[in-house]
């Protein structure tokens, strides 16, 4: 039985648990200021304490795979048991894989991520459009079948991302308003919000597009990279109750405390609330 569209299930989540997206970064400054080693031992603790924390109290979760794949196999290990653990405990989880190719490469990509027996499979992954948007379509199709979703890369938060994304074709339309106008196409007809979201930066000065996608927008850049929750409404306008606000290290900085985590994620789940009820 295929279960309710990623749409609908990140719109419950975001509506009864608060607009917020913690990821899961173990980066190796982090594990150091945790008191943990850069090995596999702390990449362990580290995950199962953010997930232990959060799980049952965020809506999204979003573990960033590098990370765990820098260790090999055993990280792959520990990243595959973080993400069921989360899912079991009621939290979405967004793969930021950032996964791009071809054919059958990114159909592979996809089995990876968005197969539901597969040990990886989350909820929805992130993907790199910029082989063409029509690149994703075996992403977009089992994605489809197996009630997942995705976000494309379309307004980054990285100062380099306007090279690419800003760019206006012979049409007069830019990159990134190519694939957001995609993306709202598979959302058509979609009920409460569609699958198929952009990822879309909070510390921009200001969109410049139209992000009515009738999809979620997940939205880097709060917290340590300089945007807050009252940015929220000037970047994204009418569509700001599609805003899933991505937070990594104004959170994790409070561990290896389960309690100074869950504070500083209800602290911003506060905060973005009180911005958006305006």
């Amino acid at each position: 039985m295929t279960p309710a569209p990623f749409g609908a299930r990140l719109r419950h989540a975001l509506d009864t648990r608060g607009q917020l997206c913690v990821g899961i970064d173990p980066h190796a400054s982090l594990l150091a200021a945790w008191g943990l080693g850069d090995d596999l031992a702390g990449l362990e603790k580290f995950s199962r304490t953010v997930v232990e924390a959060l799980a049952g109290e965020v809506a999204v979760l979003k573990p960033q795979a590098a990370f765990f794949e820098r260790f090999g196999s055993r990280g792959i290990a520990v990243l595959e048991q973080s993400v069921a653990e989360a899912r079991a405990a009621g939290a979405l989880v967004v793969m930021d894989a950032k996964r791009g190719d071809i054919d059958s490469t990114m159909a592979a990509y996809a089995e990876t991520f968005l197969s539901p027996g597969s040990p990886l499979f989350s909820d929805a992954l992130t993907v790199s459009p910029y082989l063409g948007f029509g690149s994703l379509q075996p992403a977009i199709d089992l994605a489809r079948k197996s009630g997942a979703g995705l976000f494309a890369l379309a307004l980054t938060s990285n100062p380099e991302g306007h090279e690419v994304q800003r760019a206006v074709g012979a049409d007069g339309e830019s990159v990134a308003q190519n694939i957001l106008r995609r993306l709202a196409a598979e959302n058509e007809g979609a009920e409460s919000l569609g699958s198929f979201g952009a990822v879309v930066g909070a510390t921009l000065a200001e969109a410049g597009v139209d992000l009515a996608i009738n999809g979620p927008l997940l939205a880097p850049g709060v917290g340590a990279q300089g945007a807050t929750a009252a940015d929220l409404p000037r970047v994204f306008g009418a569509s700001v109750h599609n805003v899933v606000p991505s937070v990594s290290r104004d959170v994790l900085k409070h561990g290896p405390s389960v309690a100074a985590l869950r504070a500083a994620s209800a602290r911003f789940v506060e905060e973005i609330g009180a911005v958006l009820a305006k």
